[in-house]
């Protein structure tokens, strides 16, 4: 046992456990951050997504020794000050959920596309998704709210829809 000091939403955090500890059980059990949701548990339903620095990571398959000096971003610290962050407006305008289960995890995925493609084409955004199940089925949404947030964040329509 060691003790952790990880930047989790902007603020440091710390923890005494092993360096094996899965972060998904420490977002939720010690810190109350449940936007993350436990799915499969084995990295395949996209539910515990996070972001790691500014990478899309399944939480359930990471540990705390792998994190290092990278950020977590969870759900609970995509808002800023000023409110929603636009991919969430964006879910919000749109109704892209309806038990909500996979929002956090798909918003932030979404994010993550958003940062590398700014004008994501209709493959590129089913591309992000894949891996992010959603059991309602409301994918149809999921893909206008994503275009959507790529609009509202001046990125306008990609090509090849």
């Amino acid at each position: 046992m060691r003790e952790y000091r990880l930047r989790v939403n902007g603020t440091i955090r710390s923890i005494r456990t092993g360096s094996d500890r899965i972060v998904l059980s420490v977002l939720r059990e010690e810190w109350r951050l449940t936007g993350a949701k436990y799915g499969c548990g084995e990295g395949q339903c996209g539910a515990c997504t996070i972001l790691l620095g500014s990478e899309p990571v399944p939480a359930c398959q990471l540990t705390i020794g792998e994190v290092g000096k990278r950020e977590l971003t969870t759900i609970e610290g995509l808002a800023g000050k000023d409110g929603l962050h636009p991919v969430q407006r964006a879910f919000a305008e749109l109704g892209a959920f309806q038990c909500g289960f996979c929002t956090p995890a798909m918003i932030l995925g979404t994010v993550a596309l958003l940062r590398v493609h700014p004008h994501p084409t209709r493959a590129q955004i089913e591309g992000a998704l894949d891996g992010h199940l959603c059991r309602c089925c409301g994918y149809s949404r999921i893909v206008r709210s994503i275009e959507r947030a790529a609009e509202q964040l001046g990125a306008g329509p990609g090509e090849g829809r």
